[in-house]
């Protein structure tokens, strides 16, 4: 990997490091609302007869609490800072940069989503092992196809928000797309609830026809053990493959009809 990334990925890693007070807040609240969750869960799967859709008691939890940890990894909910630059018409200093504001903005996310995974990530499922039982895989290959599975959904997380980010240079204001992208991406990925117990016909829709699975579902199925790990692993990686092309030819088509909106 050239220098520029690994310099931009720990520029990430050390910016999100300084804010200590938001890390053990929002690592607290997801703590919080994954007991609420998790009780919910088995609440519903012990008046179904033990069983949520083929989830049973241990894989419940392993999926609430692999959520709950993911979701500061993922990002679904906040959007990138690009937006903003197109409107005070900072983003063309960024494209007379010699690396593609893309690539800047991706090398960043990782650094940061980096971080994520050592605090907001492990604490929760900690706190998920303390006081629950939970599913663990016995099969070793399964922990490095979840790490490859959350850096898959990390990446798909931020060519969403990132694409989110360039509908600024032809709207005004991008804050009804963040709000669209925000409902769908936390449906769509299975975080209210796992994605079998809707209509077959909707699910085969979800997982073929949109990346959303692929943020949170597809890593909670791989680990605890449901469907085809290494077909699950594939479609994570199409769709982030796909974003990060459909990312590119969007800015490219934005460039040659740039036009700055303020500043």
């Amino acid at each position: 990997m050239p220098r520029a990334s690994w310099a931009l990925i720990t520029a990430g890693f050390r910016r999100y490091a300084t804010y200590r007070q938001a890390t053990f807040a929002g690592t607290f609240t997801n703590i919080v609302f994954g007991f609420l969750r998790c009780y919910i869960m088995l609440s519903v799967a012990a008046s179904a007869g033990g069983l949520l859709r083929g989830y049973d008691s241990a894989q419940l939890v392993t999926y609430v609490w692999l959520g709950q940890g993911m979701l500061a990894v993922v990002n679904m909910w906040v959007p990138l800072d690009i937006a903003e630059r197109v409107r005070t018409g900072d983003v063309v200093t960024d494209l007379f940069r010699p690396i593609n504001p893309l690539w800047t903005y991706l090398w960043t996310d990782i650094g940061r989503a980096g971080f994520a995974m050592l605090t907001r990530f492990t604490v929760p499922i900690a706190a998920g092992l303390v006081f629950f039982e939970m599913h663990l895989p016995r099969n070793p290959l399964t922990y490095a196809l979840v790490v490859l599975s959350i850096v898959a959904a990390a990446v798909v997380g931020f060519g969403g928000r990132y694409l989110i980010g360039l509908t600024a240079f032809w709207l005004l204001d991008t804050r009804g797309a963040v709000a669209a992208w925000g409902m769908l991406s936390t449906v769509g990925s299975g975080l209210y609830f796992p994605l079998t117990v809707l209509p077959e016909w909707l699910r085969v829709v979800l997982w073929v026809g949109t990346p959303f699975p692929s943020l949170l579902q597809a890593t909670a199925d791989i680990a605890v053990g449901r469907g085809d790990p290494l077909l699950i692993l594939a479609g994570q990686v199409f769709w982030a493959v796909v974003l990060l092309a459909l990312c590119g030819a969007v800015q490219r088509r934005a460039t040659r009809k740039l036009v700055v909106q303020g500043g």
